[in-house]
């Protein structure tokens, strides 16, 4: 299947508007996981992606402590190489495999990075990565300056195709973009999460020609339909989302904007879950949204989104029940 796509930035690649996000295929047992998953059911989901059109998938080498890059990987040996969809992964999160339930640690030194990106490349199973970024601002006083330095130099060295920026802010990619250009940023964007459009960030990135790929734009499923307050409290021990203050103390809030969602997409025939992904494509700068899925059902509950386009009467609809002042 053919989906529109749009220029990632000044990359060179032309991306699907939405992409396959494998964070949830990393499986439990860490500090962010969304419990077991079945590894075959994750391949046969990335594969049904690509059936679909979608032509990138979105990892990071933390999600599942390395699990994630792996089943990518498994899943991308079976496709012929010039179906196989663009790969996009993240590093500089360092985990201790002894305490997997610990949070990693937000890392920029150098050598941290390097050998970051050769273990993803050896999990991928491929030559080069296809967008390389930043998952989190460091937090062992690696300036950004010194950090972004190593992700030019990969980029340089064929090591990678692309580089990028997740959850930095606009000092941090100005930091940046005076040493190399930042192809992308990866920010959080929902309508649970809208700060995006406020924060002077898409607007910083359609200046300096950044694309943007957002992720949670379903707000981690809470904007699908799928979720009441029963089924939050049925999530297993090992989900992050049972900590959440998303799906605690703003539930009920949460719940009502995919109220309002449900009738928009009442509205153009389609699920709730296509219209919370497309809610977020539809704003200026914004190239691309992460969707994630774990089996090829969920995808065909949001495929609608790589093609749907709300309207100004729908935006005001959603728009007029977003409380006040959310982040």
């Amino acid at each position: 299947m053919t989906l529109p796509t749009r220029p990632l930035g000044t990359t060179g690649m032309q991306i699907t508007r939405t992409g396959l996000g494998a964070w949830a295929i990393g499986g439990g047992g860490w500090s962010f996981g969304w419990g077991a998953q079945d590894d075959d059911a994750s391949v046969a989901t990335i594969r049904a992606a690509v059936d679909a059109g979608l032509n990138w998938v979105d990892t990071a080498a933390v999600y599942g402590l390395g699990h994630s890059e792996e089943i990518v990987g498994r899943a991308l040996r079976d496709i012929p190489e010039g179906d196989r969809p663009h790969v996009f992964t993240k590093g500089g999160l360092v985990w201790d495999d002894a305490h997997p339930l610990q949070r990693a640690a937000r890392r920029g030194d150098p050598r941290a990075l390097r050998e970051g990106v050769e273990a993803s490349l050896r999990r991928l199973g491929v030559d080069r990565i296809d967008l390389f970024q930043m998952h989190w601002p460091a937090e062992d006083g690696t300036p950004v300056e010194e950090y972004w330095q190593v992700f030019a130099e990969l980029r340089d060295a064929g090591k990678v195709r692309a580089i990028g920026l997740s959850n930095h802010g606009i000092d941090a990619l100005d930091a940046a973009e005076a040493i190399a250009h930042v192809d992308t940023l990866q920010p959080p964007f929902s309508a649970i999460r809208p700060a995006s459009s406020d924060d002077g960030l898409l607007d910083w990135c359609a200046s300096h020609d950044t694309g943007v790929i957002v992720y949670s734009p379903m707000g981690s499923g809470l904007l699908t339909g799928a979720f009441d307050a029963a089924r939050v409290a049925a999530l297993p021990d090992d989900d992050w989302r049972r900590a959440s203050p998303d799906f605690t103390e703003r539930l009920d809030a949460n719940l009502a904007i995919g109220r309002a969602m449900a009738e928009v997409a009442d509205r153009h025939e389609v699920t709730q879950a296509a219209v919370a992904v497309a809610w977020t494509l539809g704003f200026r700068g914004v190239t691309g949204a992460i969707v994630g899925a774990r089996t090829p059902a969920q995808i065909d509950g949001w495929i609608d989104a790589a093609t749907l386009e709300l309207d100004r009467s729908d935006y005001a609809l959603i728009g007029g029940i977003i409380p006040e002042g959310i982040q």
